[in-house]
């Protein structure tokens, strides 16, 4: 097991290992490219749910910065007005909307305040999202209709009424999954379920309108610095308040929300972000039953951890 599970670490590589087992590596880029000139998004419209904070509101500076409109939702409205007024005193364009993803009526309302502000959606993205943490055995069902209803169904609802308005633009529906959209993840059967029914849905949704100039893209942060596991729902649906990772190890709010702009510009479909994050993907697609037994081996590290 010592051995598989050094193939996780994206600094260190048994080759000796891959040798034994026939195992011919992917060449993997370890940097992403972002956008070196600004203002590439002048005059475009882009909502962003879950912008108070994390990814959301880092890709909220960011596409302000390369001079988009930004319309920021979330459900903290005072923390979306600091941002906004970050934003404003940057010199770039944003306005708050309150914003429960969960709830159908809220999605519709962010989005007709958009086209009565602006009349016209050019990208969306589907960042607000919440995770957990707990054994499935343990877990309290409410809990995953909680991760469900925001993660996916939220997802869906503003795509839904976006759609019209990003069809007429051709313009970009952007989803914020996880590399546990594409694998497995020991303690977020939630979390892990809502991310892949986001990849079907989305992927799905590019085919329909393949031919609508419709472009979708779906991004895979690995582990990213933000206040999502100190947020993450324990077995009983209360917040478990600390991480159980060494978040400074882990890629910035800020590096992710660089790669997605430039991503955004250049219409991509898929990103899967670090290198560690794209070997354990092409792992599992290849060598499932040993990338699982090198997933729950890592997942024990953490704190109290229940493996």
């Amino acid at each position: 097991m010592n051995k598989f599970s050094k193939l996780f670490s994206n600094t260190y590589i048994n080759k000796d290992l891959l040798k034994k087992y026939n195992i011919l590596m992917p060449k993997i880029k370890r940097r992403e490219t972002i956008i070196k000139n600004k203002h590439k998004f002048f005059d475009k419209v882009v909502i962003i749910t879950g912008a108070s904070s994390g990814i959301g509101k880092a890709c909220a500076f960011e596409f302000a910065d390369n001079g988009a409109k930004v319309i920021l939702a979330a459900r903290r409205i005072d923390e979306l007005k600091k941002v906004e007024e970050k934003i404003k005193k940057q010199g770039g364009e944003a306005i708050s909307i309150k914003t429960d993803v969960k709830n159908i009526n809220d999605c519709k309302k962010l989005i007709d305040k958009t086209i009565e502000e602006y009349g016209k959606i050019d990208v969306l993205i589907n960042n607000a999202g919440i995770s957990m943490r707990a054994v499935f055995e343990d877990l309290d069902l409410s809990v995953i209709k909680e991760l469900m209803d925001t993660n996916f169904y939220g997802a869906v609802y503003c795509t839904k009424f976006a759609l019209p308005y990003l069809l007429e633009q051709k313009g970009t529906v952007i989803g914020i999954s996880s590399i546990s959209g594409l694998t497995p993840l020991p303690g977020r059967t939630g979390y892990s379920a809502s991310k892949h029914a986001m990849e079907g849905f989305l992927n799905t949704l590019r085919l329909e309108n393949i031919k609508k100039g419709l472009n979708v893209l779906i991004v895979h942060p690995g582990f990213t610095s933000s206040n999502i596991r100190n947020m993450a729902l324990d077995k009983n649906g209360q917040a478990q308040k600390e991480t159980p990772r060494n978040e400074e190890e882990m890629m910035s709010a800020e590096k992710v929300a660089q790669i997605i702009t430039k991503a955004t510009l250049k219409r991509e479909r898929d990103l899967i972000l670090t290198p560690q994050g794209k070997l354990v993907v092409w792992l599992h697609k290849n060598f499932p039953g040993i990338t699982d037994r090198i997933i729950l081996h890592e997942m024990a590290k953490e704190q109290d951890s229940p493996f």
